[in-house]
């Protein structure tokens, strides 16, 4: 039981794939003495394109996998799954706290001088009920242009970061919202973060871009604080990775996209369940 979690516990962090490095980039800097379970279903990645129900599927198997190996909270750190679980998580594991992702539509609207924003993000995150009870609480009178940037997860997990086709697909999103005279553009899925390099360089430095990984990170650091679970330990937490696809994949990624790296693990699913593959 969460309640009965100390302080040296690790926090579950989950995302599809890799985006969620983005986040736990940023809680390795907040946090930097917490020891954290990392778990990329890559098996099933892209999210963004599946149904609700079957992300949900996901969330829970992945959730019960990161308890029974001792999480204390749980980082939802994709857009995706977020939109399409977070609710029913929190019904599911009433003793967890859980932190989501939503796409940062009300800074922007704070912040826009044009009073047009983009974003981009999943067709799962522009169709969930978050999404739309943001723009309808914060974004009154605000101007926003959407593009899902079909391709752009894909080629963020194969590493391709600033590729011809990489900025193909940034281009075909952006330019027109540049014609537009937006001047915020609001990262509404955990990979985009790594390419933010590429975005400014088309957009130029007029245009503002909104990383939403600090304000989890800060937000973890709340959560933490308010159960009395932070580490109190000096030396930089341990880093403990999961995947449902291949281990080495994601290895060779961890320094280009973290910094660091850590041991990669294999996991399976089984029906609805998660478990780890053991070695022949």
């Amino acid at each position: 039981m969460a309640s009965q979690s100390p302080p040296h516990q690790p926090i579950g962090i989950f995302d599809s794939g890799v985006g969620g490095l983005s986040v736990l980039r940023a809680i390795r800097k907040q946090l930097p003495q917490e020891h954290v379970l990392y778990l990329a279903d890559q098996a099933h990645i892209p999210y963004g394109t599946r149904q609700k129900t079957e992300i949900r599927d996901f969330a829970f198997g992945i959730t019960a996998f990161l308890l029974a190996k001792g999480a204390k909270l749980i980082v939802v750190a994709c857009n995706t799954a977020s939109a399409a679980a977070l609710h029913e998580l929190r019904a599911r594991f009433p003793q967890v706290p859980f932190v989501g992702m939503e796409p940062a539509v009300k800074p922007a609207a704070s912040l826009t001088q044009t009073g047009r924003v983009g974003v981009l993000a999943t067709p799962t995150t522009f169709a969930g009920d978050l999404y739309a009870a943001l723009v309808d609480r914060f974004a009154q009178g605000i101007e926003i242009y959407k593009d899902t940037c079909p391709g752009l997860v894909e080629q963020i997990e194969h590493g391709k970061l600033d590729t011809p086709a990489t900025r193909a697909i940034l281009e075909k999103a952006l330019t027109p919202m540049l014609a537009e005279n937006v001047d915020t553009i609001v990262l509404g899925c955990t990979h985009y973060p790594f390419v933010i390099p590429l975005i400014e360089a088309i957009t130029g430095p007029d245009v503002r871009t909104i990383d939403p990984a600090p304000a989890i990170a800060r937000q973890t650091a709340r959560l933490l604080d308010q159960h009395g679970w932070l580490n109190p330990a000096k030396a930089r937490g341990r880093l403990q990775f999961y995947t449902s696809a291949d281990p080495a994949s994601l290895e060779a990624l961890l320094p280009r996209l973290l910094g660091e790296t850590g041991s990669v693990t294999q996991v399976a699913w089984s029906g609805l369940q998660l478990e780890i593959v053991t070695a022949d």
